[in-house]
């Protein structure tokens, strides 16, 4: 596998139809690398950083320092319903 062709959760895309049925924008990041969230999410002027997980999925070494050391939003997600409690549209 090649540096850029990094493997995606197989719920990436029904996440990422999920936001953009309520008019989130969202911007693939999973070819970044280096523990970089998967997507960007714009919603009401904020934005949102969200790691896409499989229901087992658990974070790399990479994922867990970037989660550790980033002072903004962020969120691990699983499902279409976490990603749009993670941006504020469904509240908990």
């Amino acid at each position: 596998m090649s540096r850029w062709a990094r493997k995606t959760d197989s719920n990436q895309s029904d996440i990422i139809k999920a936001l953009e049925s309520v008019g989130c924008t969202v911007l693939d990041l999973s070819r970044v690398g280096q523990g970089c969230p998967d997507i960007l999410v714009g919603r009401a002027d904020r934005c949102y950083l969200l790691e896409i997980k499989s229901p087992k999925g658990k974070l790399n070494k990479a994922q867990r320092k970037f989660r550790d050391t980033w002072r903004g939003s962020f969120a691990v997600v699983r499902s279409g319903q976490q990603a749009l409690e993670a941006v504020g549209v469904i509240n908990v």
